[in-house]
């Protein structure tokens, strides 16, 4: 079965990039390098690749691709406890873009780039599957 394992943000910032996926939701950096005309560095939690891309100018075809600055339409990140996430992203320079209460939470991270947090169950793929 085919899965999701890998998602790459274009950031403006990659320290500051780096500090925010770290700092909020605990993921490590496995590994950093150059390549096409860009700083790619990877990071996990443990079961997916998130790759910060930085790119050496926004005149690269490659960098073209998804526009000017730093770019994903969103990505999801499951979480145990909603609220305590919401003080982390705040706390590190994210803003909250949706109502709180929505069962997905979008946030735009210290970089720019936007997200979701959801709870955890809430993308049930069994269920998926089966509809």
């Amino acid at each position: 079965m085919a899965r999701i394992n890998h998602i790459a943000l274009k950031v403006a910032d990659l320290e500051a990039a780096t500090r925010f996926y770290e700092n909020v939701f605990g993921f490590r950096q496995v590994k950093t390098g150059r390549s096409r005309g860009h700083i790619s560095r990877h990071m996990t939690d443990g079961y997916i690749d998130l790759a910060l891309m930085l790119y050496d100018s926004e005149d690269d075809e490659e960098a073209k691709l998804v526009g000017e600055g730093p770019a994903i339409h969103h990505f999801g990140i499951e979480v145990e406890d909603r609220q305590g996430f919401i003080e982390k992203i705040e706390a590190n320079g994210g803003t909250i873009l949706s109502a709180r209460d929505e069962g997905a939470l979008k946030f735009r991270s210290a970089d720019g780039t936007i997200a979701e947090i959801v709870d955890v169950g809430r993308y049930d793929t069994k269920k998926q599957n089966r509809a």
